[in-house]
């Protein structure tokens, strides 16, 4: 079973920066497709980031040149990386993991962490 713990969320000003991280309990962490999703009030989960286990990367448009989605195999965690956030970044953030292909749709994810709190005040 696969566990995954995000950590990192809290309450930031307009324009400040945050790191979530998102620790999983896998023993081949490196071959996962890992994504980061989120969700706001009242909206449906949205992509926000995903790396493949080969590197590949995509971003949601509203997070491109903020946010950076990184990798340590090592240490079976990944990480988000949000700078120059705004109000509408305001959601809760999910990590999540996939074992084949490639895909930025949630239903392509199979474990998925219980989320942490991103709140970003104007």
């Amino acid at each position: 079973q696969v566990q995954m713990v995000e950590s990192g969320g809290g309450l930031v000003q307009a324009g400040g920066s945050l790191r979530l991280s998102c620790a999983a309990s896998v023993r081949t962490f490196s071959r996962y497709r890992m994504g980061w999703f989120r969700q706001a009030p009242e909206k449906e989960r949205e992509f926000v980031a995903a790396l493949s286990w080969s590197g590949n990367f995509a971003y949601a448009d509203s997070v491109k040149g903020r946010f950076t989605i990184s990798r340590d195999n090592t240490k079976n965690t990944v990480y988000l990386q949000m700078n120059s956030l705004k109000p509408e970044d305001t959601a809760v953030y999910y990590c999540a993991a996939g074992t084949t292909g490639w895909s930025t749709y949630s239903k392509a994810y199979e474990y998925w962490g219980q989320g942490t709190q991103v709140t970003v005040s104007s």
